[in-house]
Formats: structure tokens, C-alpha cells, sequence
């Protein structure tokens, strides 16, 4: 149901693999506990190259693919300890010692197979869980071709796929995701073909259908469970015990019990028509199984059957004699050989060159046929002579054309591709691209060639099956009956049932039938629009289908829409007399193959770009990745840097959990969530983002607007959690305990609670994105939970957080008032890079009204921690705060165009130095200033640009002219200091 397209297959763990993991695994735990030696160096007396080198190694672990070096030779005990938790199926040792750096290749070996051996992606799994609900989620995977490997459409899909089943399977749904393979009749048969004649010089036409079925079955037992493995690499939660193929017998049976249906309710007939034929395979195929490849002109292209290329990509103009007068009239055709098959010649009504011959004849001249000139608007009176030959049995437009006239069909081309008996015995039997040579010679000898031109044209090409589901229809042919002309058909389940029906239609005896089955088989989107239903056992009413039929919500591409999903809806409704599916389509994506033209520049960007190739990211960091994009939208331009991007974020959260895991070893367990009460300002604000963070996951799945949670996520782990409220609070774990510091060990205690819950919290909201990672850093929190889990399984079950879990977290004012508090750090920050500042503590004075002043005082420590500054003084001239005024010489920032900072660089101040930095900095903002001040002078800018982008522009305009004249203070006190010096 994919075009195939050929990529790297992700890694399957082979027992090598599991030895080289064996030794490898080391390098990322022996740095926690390096084996004890008397030469091992302490962190006091390590060198500045030491500290550098293990940056750099680091950088190494976290971007290599993980298997490019060994590390220290372990013991055999330490080997053993270490090999028996990564048994396929078991459970991972989650108490053994914690890598310093994230590894994808560590992290996600070993959880999967656990994870499918558990059955936890069963919906029988369900009643398990204490916080079942009665409520059902259910829907398929668009089945992927069987024929090799997944691609990034592929891996876009499941990320999506997986994400919305785990957030329902969290949320206390029944959930039932079933795995499948479509058998890709087309697809696969020619790469049994390929292979046939590769290994063993033989085709197709070599072997009985049923010898040749046998060995695409044989190849399929062999290859064909390669995307099987790679949906598992990807984390998919598919329920495995319900595999579902497309030529399994049950799927086989309920695609003739749809034939049979629909044949009986008189949907599906049997009636003249033109069809797409392949004179090579002896085969109709429908036309979606009709690639075309557009010829720009003259073109030679290997045919099978003949050993020389066969011309194509132009036009042949020739001229049939009028009948009984003189004149001609001229035609062009890219297939001269159907002329043999030609009937009349057609011509616009309006065209004046040809008004006078209307219902005139013209002579054929090899079959002395007469040829009506009809008049038709179907005509194109603008291309070529404007008069067309009408070969009603050789193409489509033709045959429209004979119906329209009542004309007969002649068929001049076998099914072999041979031209037949009617174009005379010069021709019968000979090739039909010989018999296109023959005829232009033919019609030289007679002086009726006109020219070959170069023509543009598209060129239907075909491969068409014996692979697939064989049409339940068969002719049939009574005995002893003298009508030849008419075909008798008849349909059933199985031949018997054909038979009895045979007998009743045409009333004769049953044995004195004989049925041919039809050799065609069915195109394999008849099959795929029955997977909703026929992958919970219809026709047969099982609990499968009384449960999760219709599905909940269908999720595929916009480029599936026509040819399968429109089909799903057609047969859905007819054979159930439901849809598919309930809900309206949440996404387009168009999965599109690189042009061949465009492959060389592709490549040559990638050297460019990735002369080592492209980094391992890890299955987390792609998923990660992909559901990042607004998938709504047409299309999306993966890039590899945003993949790199989530590694570094996947490694951002590894070192959150290892510094609280870190913090959790030197305190007592947390409380409880419901018993976490958050006392300081930074532990209330952290708390209420987590809540809002919430909120948002929980409205954006309801939405399925899946970039709006990882966005929000992301937000939260890096901008809130990680960069802000662990920076502030390890001042407040490192405090020791004693009698007199009961209020500071409580307040120590709280936010390790407030930590704990916030990470394990973020953990379970990231689970349906990231299952691997989030799996491992959740179960090493576990054993400090002090919410009790009887028997804690796996994140992948438990409960998805909910905004009624942390009301009591919520403190919007918090929220909202720490916005200021930042930008004072942000800009405290630029001031100490100004002034180069990398060690100095130095203090900071804020200038403000006495409401701002009231919230900086909230956060005053969390401002001092995060700024690095050693004391906050405010000073409001209004009144409210006495902090004595700004010392002169002081560095000057402005936050929120009203709060203006002074950092104190009085010590091993270099007022040269600062002013040739200020001076650097107003000429850079000056030009800056003029460049945005000239687009508003645009012409047309008022009209032309919304209300919401010139309010931004002019906001930015602003915050530009008070940082100058912030510089140009600063540039007077230095002037100040000079004088007075």
C-alpha cells in the first residue's frame, strides 16, 4: 500500500550484538563506579586536559553509535550480572549502577521484549489495571507493504500511531491496535520474479501458478516478517497476538465473502469495457496499478520479448484516401501498428477544414474497409491535423467515441501481443512493435507516410499478479451446448457452491458443468478496505468485532485517501452497514519518493552535510521528532538536525533524573503527591507550570494536535524544570540538616517531594512520544515512589496524569509573576558577560515601583541562585523598599522598559575595556535601530503589514531605543568616573 523505498534498516539485537553490548555496556556504568585502583586519580588533583577529555568523551558517547569502542575489560562476575538482565523478555536490573550520559543503544535494548512478553499491549491486559474504564479505543495500521523495509512515512505513521494508542491504554481505555501487512500483489510478485530469474534464469511463465505461488509463499516465510522487527525497533505497542496478512486464510475468506456479497447484490458485474491489458503478463490491471512515465521525446526502452529497444516518444502522420472523390484526410498516431483496428476518423463539428466531408468515407488501405468521417466536440480541433483516427478496441477514448456511434470493435491485438487474423496474413501472428515497423513500411510503399515527429507522451508501464486473491468467479461452460458465442459466469465461496448455483441459473445437472475459475486476481485495495473489519474476524461475529468495531479513528495519509480510505467507507458501509471509522480524519500527509534527477544532489548535501553519516539518534529521539511537526499540514521537511536536537534533549533528561536520583539517595523518601504541599515560591511555581503543562497535554490530544504536547514538553523539562528549578533549588538540598534548621530542612524535604513527583509526573506525560527512555528513567524512581504501587509493572499502564491530580499544585499568580523574575535574570546574565564577569558573585540593584519590587522579593533567592549574584538590593525612589541607591560605575540593563538593573563592577573594573565594549555595542544596536525603522517606511506598510506584526515591530523599536540610551548612560558614568579620578 506504500511505495517502497529502500533505507537502512533499523538494528535487530542479534546474539553478536548482545556480546558486543555485553562488553560495551560498561563504558557508560564503570564511570559512576570506576573499579577500585590505587592509581586512580581524584576529582581534587584532576588536570584541566583530564577534565577536557572527558568532555570530549562524553560528547563521544552521546553522539556515537555506541559500539565503537570497548571500554575496561570486566570480570566474569561482573559480565554475569551484567548479561543476565538483558535476557530477551526479561525484566532490565533498573538497580544497577546509573550511565553518566544517555545512550540510545542502552536504554531501549531489552524493554520491548519485555514489554510484548508482559502483554501489556493486549486489551486483555485492561481488567487488570485499578484504573480500568468502561470506554474502548481501537483502530488500524495502515498494513505496509510486505515486500521489505519501513521509511520515514512509515515511521511519521507509527509515531503518531503509537502515541495516540499508549496516551488511551494510559488514560484506562481497552485498547486494540493490530499489526498488519498488506501482500503487496504487485510489489511482491516482482521481487519473486527478480529473484527467480536472477538465482535460477527462469520466468514467471516458466512455473504452473500453483509452483509459482509456492515460491512466494517460500519467500515470504522467509522475508517478510523484516517489518515486523522494525515496527518493534520503532516501540510500536501493537498487540501481536492478532497479526493480521492479507492472505492469511480467514482475511482470504472474508475477501470472497465481500466478492460474493457484492456480487449478489448486483454491485459487482460482469460487462464490455476497455481494460488496461499487459500483453506480457496475459493480464488485465486496474488502473491504479498503471504507473506512467513521461517521455520528453524520442526514446528507446527495453521491452519484455524483444531483444532490441523499442522506439518510443513519437508521432507517425499518415493520410487515408477519400472515397469516390480526390482528397485526403491525414491522421497522426503514437501506435501506427492499431491502425489495422481503425473504424472511422472523427472531426470537431466546428473545424471548417473538414465541415464538406461530413458523413463522407475514406478507403483503409490494407483491409479495403470503408471509414465513416463522423463529427464529434470530443475532438480536439487544435491538436495535430485535427482530424483523429477511432480504433474503438485499442483505446479509451476511442471507445467512448464508438459508443457514442454505434461503431463495432475489431481487436488487432492478441492478448500475447501478437497482431490477430483480422489485420490479414502479412501481419497475423507477428509482434505488435515488428508489426508497427511493417505497417510504416506499408504505408511508404503506398505513398501515404507523411513524417515522424518527437512527440511528448506518457507511457503507461504495468507488473500484474498471480500473487493475491484469485477472483471467486468462474466461467462456465455446459455440455453438449451449441452456443459458443455468449461467456456464462457464475460466483461462490468455494467451487461447490459455484456449481450449485451454475445448476439452478442455466437449470441443467450439476455434472454436466464445468467451471473455470477466473485467473485475475483481485487488486489489493479490494482486500485493504476490508482491514477495519475483516482484522476482527468478520464475517464471523466474534467479540473482537462486537467490541472494537467501528475503529475510533482512522489516521493515514492524504494520499491514501482515494485509494483506500474511500474504499474502506464504500465496503464498511455496504458489508457492516457502518463506517469504518468514527471520527473525521486528523491528518494529511503526503509521503512522496525523491526523484531520481534530484538523488545526486541529495546525496552530495548528505556528504556535505554528514561526511561521517548521520549520527545514531535512537528510536525515542526520531519518534520524538516526527510527532514534533504540524502533521496536518501536506508535507513535512524532516530535518536531521532537529532529530540531533531531541538526542540532546533525550540526554538532557537523563541528567535530570540522574541528579535527582542523586538528591533522592541523601533524603528521606518523598511524600506522597496528594500529601506534596509546596511552601517556596520556586517550589509554587514549578508546580503550577507542571499543572499547566497538564492541561495542555490533555486539550491537545483531545485535539490530536501532537506538536502542541511535545512542544509544551519540551518546554517544560528544559525551560522550567531543568534550566530554572533545579538551578534554584540545589543551594536548598545541599543545606545540612540540624535542630536549628527545622523550617530550612522542611523546606529541603518539600522540594525533593516537589522534584520527585515533578520528574517522575513529566516522565509518564512523555511515555506515549519517548517509551524507551521514559520506561528506563521511570523505573529507577520507582522504588522512592511513596504513592504505593502493590505490584508496579511498567509506565506504559499506568494511569496518564490528569489536572485533577495536582488542583492543589496550581498557583497562577506564581505562574504569571515569575515571567518578570526571568527577564531580571536574563538580564543580569548579559550584564556579567559584558562586563566578562565568570566568577564574581557581585551584587545587583533593581530600580522599580514598589509592585515590582514586591514580586522580585518572592523570588529574590531563585533570582540570586540563577543570576549568580550575591545579593539583590531594591530601590524604589516612590517609597516601599530603602535599599540604598546604585553605586556609580554600575552597569545598567532595563527589564519590562521600567525596571532598570545596576550590577556592581567596582572591583577589577576596566572602565577602558567597558567602554570600548559599550561603544561596540551602540554601533551594532544603532544599525540594527535603522534597519527596523526603514520597514515601517515601507510604501504601503500600514495596509500591507497586520495589526499584530507592526505592534511587534514597534515593540521591538522600542526595547532598541531604551537599550541605547541605557549605553549612552552608562557611557556618561564612565565619564563621571573619569573626571573624578
Amino acid at each position: 500500500m506504500w511505495k517502497r523505498v529502500h533505507v537502512v534498516s533499523p538494528r535487530i539485537w542479534s546474539k553478536d550484538l548482545q556480546k558486543t553490548w555485553s562488553a560495551w555496556g560498561y563504558r557508560l556504568c564503570s564511570s559512576a563506579h570506576p573499579p577500585a585502583s590505587s592509581n586512580t586519580p581524584s576529582t581534587q588533583s584532576r588536570t584541566q586536559a583530564e577534565k577536557a577529555k572527558r568532555r570530549r568523551e562524553k560528547e563521544k558517547t552521546i553522539l556515537s553509535s555506541g559500539f565503537n569502542d570497548v571500554g575496561p575489560v570486566w570480570s566474569e562476575k561482573e559480565k554475569i550480572k551484567y548479561t543476565a538482565a538483558l535476557l530477551p523478555g526479561e525484566k532490565k536490573d533498573t538497580s544497577l549502577p546509573f550511565p553518566q550520559s544517555y545512550s540510545p543503544e542502552y536504554v531501549e535494548f531489552g524493554w520491548y521484549q519485555w514489554w510484548e512478553k508482559e502483554g501489556f499491549f493486549s486489551p486483555e491486559q485492561h481488567g487488570k489495571q485499578p484504573h480500568a474504564t468502561d470506554k474502548y479505543f481501537s483502530f488500524c495500521i495502515p498494513p505496509p507493504n510486505v515486500t521489505g523495509n519501513l521509511h520515514l512515512g512509515h515511521a511519521l505513521t507509527v509515531a503518531i500511531e503509537d502515541a495516540l494508542a499508549r496516551w488511551r491504554r494510559m488514560q484506562g481505555y481497552k485498547v486494540l491496535w493490530v499489526p498488519g501487512c498488506d501482500h503487496a500483489g504487485i510489489a511482491t510478485q516482482s521481487v519473486v520474479e527478480r529473484k527467480l530469474l536472477r538465482e535460477h534464469g527462469k520466468l514467471r511463465q516458466d512455473y504452473s501458478r500453483d509452483e509459482f505461488l509456492k515460491e512466494v509463499w517460500r519467500w515470504k516465510n522467509e522475508k517478510g516478517d523484516e517489518i515486523y522487527h522494525q515496527l518493534r525497533k520503532l516501540g510500536a505497542s501493537l498487540d501481536w497476538t492478532r497479526p493480521c496478512f492479507t492472505m492469511d486464510p480467514g482475511f482470504s475468506s472474508a475477501v470472497t465473502e465481500a466478492f460474493v456479497r457484492l456480487c449478489d447484490s448486483g454491485l459487482i458485474y460482469r460487462s464490455e469495457g476497455l481494460v488496461n491489458w499487459s500483453c506480457a503478463l496475459e493480464s488485465a490491471i486496474s488502473d491504479i496499478e498503471v504507473d506512467s512515465k513521461e517521455l520528453s521525446g524520442k526514446t528507446l526502452l527495453s521491452v519484455p520479448g524483444y531483444q532490441q529497444k523499442v522506439e518510443f516518444g513519437t508521432i507517425v502522420t499518415f493520410a487515408y484516401l477519400l472515397e469516390g472523390q480526390e482528397g485526403e484526410v491525414a491522421v497522426s498516431t503514437t501506435r501506427p501498428e492499431t491502425m489495422l483496428g481503425d473504424l472511422a476518423i472523427a472531426v470537431h463539428p466546428n473545424d471548417p477544414r473538414y465541415q464538406d466531408l461530413h458523413g463522407k468515407y475514406c478507403r483503409h488501405p490494407f483491409t479495403d474497409r470503408l471509414l465513416p468521417i463522423i463529427a464529434d466536440t470530443m475532438v480536439d480541433m487544435k491538436l495535430g491535423t485535427g482530424a483523429v483516427k477511432v480504433t474503438p478496441a485499442h483505446d479509451h477514448t476511442d471507445f467512448l467515441l464508438s459508443q457514442r456511434h454505434a461503431l463495432p470493435r475489431l481487436t488487432v491485438i492478441g492478448g500475447d501481443g501478437t497482431m490477430t487474423s483480422l489485420c490479414g496474413q502479412w501481419l497475423e501472428g507477428v509482434k505488435r512493435f515488428d508489426a508497427r515497423e511493417r505497417v510504416i513500411s506499408a504505408l511508404m510503399e503506398r505513398k501515404l507516410f507523411r513524417n515522424k515527429q518527437s512527440h511528448p507522451m506518457s507511457l503507461p508501464i504495468c507488473r500484474q499478479l498471480w500473487w493475491g486473491h484469485q477472483i471467486p468467479a468462474y466461467r462456465v461452460t455446459l455440455q453438449n451446448s451449441v452456443d459458443t458465442e455468449e461467456e456464462l459466469w457464475v460466483w461462490g465461496r468455494t467451487a461447490a457452491e459455484a456449481r450449485e448455483r451454475a445448476a439452478v441459473k442455466f437449470g441443467v445437472n450439476p455434472d454436466h458443468i464445468t467451471l473455470t475459475q477466473d485467473p485475475d486476481v483481485l487488486d489489493t485495495w479490494f482486500s485493504s478496505a476490508l482491514f477495519p473489519f475483516a482484522m476482527l474476524g468478520w464475517p464471523q461475529q466474534k467479540e473482537d468485532l462486537k467490541q472494537f468495531y467501528p475503529n475510533s479513528i482512522l489516521e493515514t495519509g492524504s494520499d491514501l485517501i482515494f485509494f483506500w480510505v474511500a474504499r474502506m467507507v464504500m465496503l464498511g458501509k455496504e458489508l457492516t452497514g457502518q463506517l469504518p471509522f468514527k471520527q473525521r480524519l486528523q491528518k494529511k500527509i503526503k509521503e512522496g519518493n525523491l526523484d531520481p534527477r534530484e538523488s545526486v544532489v541529495a546525496m552530495e548535501a548528505q556528504e556535505k552535510d554528514f561526511p561521517k553519516g548521520i549520527p545514531e539518534c535512537g528510536t525515542d529521539a526520531l519518534r520524538f521528532a516526527l510527532c514534533s511537526y504540524k502533521a496536518q499540514g501536506d508535507d513535512i521537511s524532516l530535518s536531521v538536525s532537529h532529530v540531533l536536537s531531541c538526542r540532546h534533549f533525550c540526554n538532557k533528561m537523563w541528567q535530570a533524573v540522574r541528579f535527582t536520583l542523586a538528591a533522592l539517595q541523601e533524603a528521606s523518601s518523598p511524600a506522597s503527591l496528594a500529601e506534596t504541599h509546596p511552601v517556596s515560591s520556586m517550589d509554587r511555581w514549578i508546580c503550577s507550570r507542571l499543572y499547566s503543562t497538564v492541561r495542555q497535554c490533555e486539550e491537545a490530544f483531545e485535539s490530536y494536535e501532537l506538536h502542541t504536547i511535545t512542544s509544551a514538553l519540551h518546554s517544560f523539562w528544559v525551560h522550567s524544570l531543568c534550566d530554572v528549578y533545579l538551578e534554584s533549588i540545589k543551594p536548598v538540598l545541599k543545606q545540612e540538616a540540624s535542630d536549628s534548621m527545622e523550617q530550612k530542612e522542611r523546606e529541603r524535604q518539600v522540594a525533593m517531594s516537589v522534584l520527585y513527583h515533578s520528574v517522575s509526573i513529566s516522565l509518564c506525560l512523555l511515555s506515549p512520544f519517548m517509551p524507551f527512555l521514559t520506561e528506563e528513567l521511570w523505573q529507577r524512581l520507582l522504588p522512592y515512589s511513596a504513592d504505593s504501587i502493590k505490584n508496579p509493572t511498567s509506565l506504559c499502564v499506568q494511569p496518564y496524569p490528569k489536572t485533577s491530580q495536582l488542583e492543589h499544585w496550581y498557583f497562577p499568580e506564581e505562574e504569571a509573576d515569575f515571567s518578570l523574575a526571568q527577564e531580571v535574570v536574563r538580564v543580569a546574565r548579559l550584564l556579567r558577560a559584558q562586563c566578562q564577569m565568570t566568577k564574581e558573585k557581585p551584587d545587583l540593584w533593581a530600580v522599580c515601583a514598589p509592585d515590582q519590587a514586591q514580586t522580585l522579593l518572592h523570588f529574590r533567592s531563585a533570582i540570586c541562585t540563577l543570576g549568580r549574584i550575591s545579593k539583590l538590593r531594591l530601590h524604589c525612589p516612590d517609597g516601599g523598599f530603602t535599599d540604598s541607591p546604585p553605586p556609580k560605575g554600575s552597569v545598567v540593563g532595563v527589564v519590562d522598559h521600567s525596571i532598570r538593573l545596576y550590577l556592581s563592577v567596582q572591583t577589577g573594573f576596566n572602565a577602558d575595556k567597558q567602554r570600548a565594549l559599550l561603544c561596540q555595542r551602540r554601533a551594532k544596536l544603532a544599525n540594527k535601530l535603522k534597519q527596523a525603522i526603514s520597514r515601517t517606511h515601507m510604501p504601503n506598510y500600514t495596509e500591507k503589514v497586520p495589526d499584530r506584526v507592526r505592534q511587534e515591530m514597534d515593540n521591538k523599536i522600542a526595547a532598541m531605543e531604551e537599550d541605547l540610551k541605557n549605553i549612552e548612560d552608562q557611557l556618561l558614568d564612565l565619564e563621571d568616573m573619569k573626571i573624578l579620578d
